[in-house]
């Protein structure tokens, strides 16, 4: 079983500024609830019972609203005091953790049953999964690229194809995956365009599963109103 997520929510946010220009994206409204509420809601009911999380921009308004704990689930953070990139929050908040843990984008959501995917985490004896959804618009989303039991290949930005597996920004880590990397605390780097790749240079072992249930990004303005649409609706 899986009990720490990891979010990643040190993001500036800039594309969605326009329409939430006062808040951390992970804070913006959906449904009069902060996004990251959804969230943290979703993965409680499928197990998840301590959240760190990765903040930086305006923390103090996730940290004060939050708190140590929600719902039933405690809550640490990890606070950038300057921006360190998805790939440096990652690495700061994972650096006591021993065991398998989930990482999320704290600005996205897919939706997957973590036990089975936990399961194929295990039956492939992958040391880092990941979650796919598929897509037509790579001008956005990152390309993977797997061979036909699975296993990731390569995982590409601004790549030009009609349709394929993208990176669904859901993750099941085991430690020995930033173990072997040797990043420091600190360390300014992407977990999509350096970490990741990285990994897979230096022989680390990573799968994808395909998620076919309901994807969102609220990244750009669009999909932000979209997301009340998308989000469960957890009375």
């Amino acid at each position: 079983m899986v009990k720490t997520a990891i979010i990643l929510a040190g993001g500036l946010g800039t594309r969605l500024r326009e329409v939430v220009p006062n808040l951390p994206k992970p804070m913006a409204l959906i449904r009069n609830r902060p996004f990251l509420e959804h969230q943290m809601d979703y993965w409680i009911d499928q197990g998840i019972d301590n959240f760190i999380l990765s903040v930086g921009y305006l923390n103090d308004l996730i940290i004060n609203h939050f708190g140590n704990c929600y719902k039933n689930a405690s809550i640490e953070y990890a606070i950038e005091s300057e921006p360190l990139g998805t790939g440096g929050g990652l690495i700061l908040a994972a650096k006591n953790l021993k065991e398998t843990f989930l990482v999320l984008n704290g600005d996205t959501f897919i939706e997957l049953d973590l036990n089975l995917f936990f399961q194929h985490h295990i039956n492939n004896s992958s040391e880092l999964t990941i979650a796919l959804f598929n897509t037509t618009n790579f001008e956005r989303y990152m390309k993977v690229d797997m061979s036909p039991n699975g296993e990731v290949l390569s995982l590409k930005s601004n790549e030009i194809q009609s349709n394929g597996f993208a990176n669904g920004g859901a993750y099941l880590f085991d430690p020995i995956v930033l173990n072997l990397l040797k990043y420091k605390n600190g360390a300014k780097l992407s977990l999509e365009d350096d970490l990741l790749p990285n990994f897979i240079s230096n022989g680390g072992v990573i799968y994808g599963q395909e998620c076919k249930g309901n994807f969102i990004d609220i990244g750009l303005p669009r999909d932000y109103y979209e997301a009340k649409y998308i989000l469960p609706n957890k009375k």
